[in-house]
């Protein structure tokens, strides 16, 4: 039975390992995807008012590019930013590591 009761606690142990890696990539994913959707959003709004799909990337990429550098000049955002994302990888880490005394208590 504590053979079963160690596996269970592993199981579970990389389901919360495998939660908080996707909540990771998925996070840091979000920061780079979201100049991008900006772009796409903006060449079609420029596509709606007549311009070209090319004449609108011209215009779209500048503007999403300015932007950027606004967030990127913006006192400690960026930090915040990152430093989100670490804490959510070091929550993963400790909350992973605090199975394996589950694990050792259930051995004995």
């Amino acid at each position: 039975m504590k053979k079963v009761n160690v596996a269970l606690v592993r199981l579970i142990q990389f389901v919360v390992f495998v939660l908080f890696t996707f909540m990771v990539m998925a996070y840091f994913g979000a920061m780079v995807l979201l100049p991008l959707d900006a772009m796409a959003l903006l060449i079609k709004l420029l596509g709606l008012l007549g311009l070209h799909g090319f004449i609108g990337a011209l215009i779209a990429i500048p503007a999403v590019g300015y932007l950027c550098m606004i967030v990127y000049k913006t006192p400690e955002l960026g930090k915040l930013v990152v430093d989100t994302g670490v804490e959510l990888v070091k929550t993963g880490k400790e909350k992973v590591e605090a199975f394996n005394a589950i694990a050792e208590s259930a051995k004995a």
